[in-house]
């Protein structure tokens, strides 16, 4: 009879510890969720902003098209959204490449600079700009901790089990994206 109890005992814990894992891998798999939809609410910040500042700018450089091409060009990409996780980070860095140069372009036009709605844009954008990154890092951090629960023992076992699948961390891939940008006049 001491058995019996010893033998449901081990299995009482068993079944506690089953489901406070896999309790634990669907919230970390929210969480992750979560804050991918924060990046995206960020972008889309970011999109909303692009049109006033290309606007605001083009009134002082009219013979800097190109830049506005390749920003709105880029914006465009970015929006679109298609494709992998992967693909969709280099679209975003595209476009804050030629957010770069744009920046870069208007420090030739001392009017623009001093203008209160282009510092406003500006200041608007760095601030969305510095939300996106710090999004990207808490999707990160949470993707890793997800997937390290995914990777490790005993949890590895349930997380296959259930069908949870390691999710793809948001990153910079080739060498040429994480240079600084070089502008020549």
């Amino acid at each position: 009879m001491n058995v019996l109890y010893w033998v449901l005992g081990v299995a009482v814990l068993i079944a506690l510890w089953v489901i406070l894992a896999y309790n634990r891998l669907v919230s970390l798999m929210y969480r992750a969720k979560e804050a991918l939809s924060d990046i995206d609410v960020q972008l889309k910040r970011r999109y909303d902003l692009i049109p006033n500042l290309v606007e605001t700018v083009k009134g002082y450089m009219q013979h800097e098209r190109q830049v506005f091409e390749n920003v709105t060009m880029a914006r465009a990409k970015a929006i679109s959204g298609s494709g992998s996780l992967n693909e969709k980070a280099q679209a975003e860095d595209a476009l804050s490449l030629n957010l770069k140069t744009l920046f870069a372009v208007a420090e030739n036009y001392p009017d623009l600079k001093a203008n209160a709605n282009f510092l406003d844009l500006q200041r608007e954008l760095a601030d969305t700009e510095n939300k996106i990154q710090a999004a990207r890092r808490f999707y990160n951090g949470n993707v890793m901790e997800l997937n390290t629960k995914i990777d490790t023992f005993p949890t590895n076992i349930l997380a296959s089990s259930f069908g949870f699948s390691k999710m793809e961390f948001f990153g910079v891939d080739s060498q040429a994206e994480k240079e600084p940008i070089k502008v020549k006049f």
